[in-house]
């Protein structure tokens, strides 16, 4: 154990970690603008002042909080878990993200793969923010005890979003770049308004409703979007219903790096969107490179949050997207594994549903033909499914698509359809 005068700088905690702060600078910058959007009333020697909320500070100073993770016996503190637990963890983190970001499929990709989603999933839950939603859940205001949960349920999402549907866009054709916050890993449903009873407090919408995105910053011009498979499958459902096989904590389905969709390339307006949503989330402080980016509400056409959803700002492309999806393995001693596109085991009740996959695959045919006649036939994002691995396929097809736009103008003489589409915000 380590007395109060020991090991000072272990007990300087970034929740969100220096290395990763540096991703969000400019080249040859040393310092983020800070914004502070609850500076609240400061008081020191009978003197009360309310200070600045925006200043520019080095990572060292951005989303720190002396003893977060110091467990704390009596007299004495420890910092084991900020020494050890952190630090291995952080200490291969970045290669993950860095592979992640620039998307290399080869002998690093598995071991890049286990490294970034639990970290992902433990940064979710390291956070302040994410400390109150954890302390909800288990129930205990112990410091020490939290702190072992903490440990203890490091890979809660795991499972959840290695069955997602990733997308990695770009910010490079944007000059306004990501933020960071101080809950970087950002939950958004629609339907879940910021200052909704699912948004209260710390609470974020849950990453099991169906309609629910997350958000990581790669850097500066990448993001990591996050959807669930239901959901692109059927986007016309109840954006609050629960995804199929919503339990945490479980072993999960397999994954295709081929399926990973890449180069989609922002617009200046949709990295203000989701810079906004970044915003919105966090819990009280944000940072970034230039200090208008710090204002994304003030660049915006439409701050209505369901319309954002609407307008499919999260999304990926349809197109490179299917139904079915049972994966087998098989093992070197002749046994096999299957599992379902949503993590089922042969055995549990949602393995086999021919009611839920007639529905899917209704809906995604009908999403794909609305799609593609909103964006054209060139695809929002690349994949290197099918074999394609040197040279995705960047485009439907002129043929495929007016078959496409047909079937949309179909689909939209359905009752009901009309008015859906006109509250719907179509993305410029």
């Amino acid at each position: 154990m380590d007395n109060l005068n020991g090991h000072n700088s272990y007990r300087r905690n970034h929740y969100v970690p220096e290395w990763y702060q540096k991703r969000f600078l400019n080249p040859g910058q040393f310092k983020l603008w800070h914004l502070d959007m609850k500076p609240g009333v400061r008081e020191s020697n009978c003197h009360t002042w309310i200070p600045k909320s925006i200043t520019q500070r080095g990572p060292d100073g951005c989303f720190r909080e002396n003893d977060l993770y110091t467990t704390k016996f009596g007299s004495f503190t420890n910092t084991e878990i900020e020494r050890l637990f952190f630090g291995r963890i952080d200490g291969s983190a970045e290669f993950a993200i860095n592979h992640f970001e620039k998307l290399e499929l080869n002998e690093s990709t598995d071991e890049a793969f286990n490294i970034f989603v639990p970290y992902l999933s433990l940064q979710k839950l390291r956070t302040p923010k994410g400390l109150a939603a954890l302390r909800q859940l288990v129930g205990n205001n112990d410091r020490n005890q939290l702190l072992l949960a903490l440990q203890k349920f490091k890979n809660l999402f795991c499972a959840i979003w290695t069955e997602c549907v990733w997308q990695i866009a770009d910010a490079s054709s944007s000059a306004t770049k990501f933020i960071v916050s101080d809950h970087p890993v950002t939950v958004y449903n629609r339907e879940c308004f910021p200052d909704s009873k699912w948004c209260q407090g710390d609470a974020d919408p849950e990453i099991t409703r169906v309609a629910s995105h997350t958000v990581f910053p790669l850097s500066l011009q990448k993001i990591l979007i996050l959807t669930n498979l239901a959901w692109v499958r059927d986007p016309y459902q109840n954006p609050l219903s629960i995804r199929p096989n919503p339990k945490l904590l479980r072993q999960p389905a397999l994954f295709n790096f081929t399926e990973i969709q890449f180069d989609r390339f922002l617009s200046q307006e949709e990295v203000i969107e989701i810079n906004y949503v970044i915003k919105r989330r966090a819990r009280r402080y944000i940072a970034a490179a230039e200090r208008e980016w710090l204002f994304p509400e003030k660049h915006l056409s439409c701050d209505h949050w369901r319309k954002l959803g609407d307008g499919y700002l999260l999304m990926p492309d349809p197109r490179h997207v299917f139904t079915g999806g049972e994966m087998v393995v098989g093992y070197s001693g002749g046994t096999y594994d299957w599992f379902s596109a949503y993590g089922h085991r042969p055995w549990q009740k949602g393995y086999e549903n021919k009611n839920r996959d007639d529905r899917e695959w209704n809906a995604l045919n009908r999403f794909k033909a609305e799609w593609s006649a909103t964006y054209g036939p060139n695809y929002r994002g690349l994949s290197r499914s099918f074999g394609q691995m040197e040279d995705p396929q960047k485009s439907e097809g002129i043929d495929y698509h007016n078959e496409e736009v047909e079937r949309d103008k179909a689909y939209r003489k359905q009752p009901g359809e009309r008015q859906r589409r006109r509250q719907l915000s179509r993305p410029k």
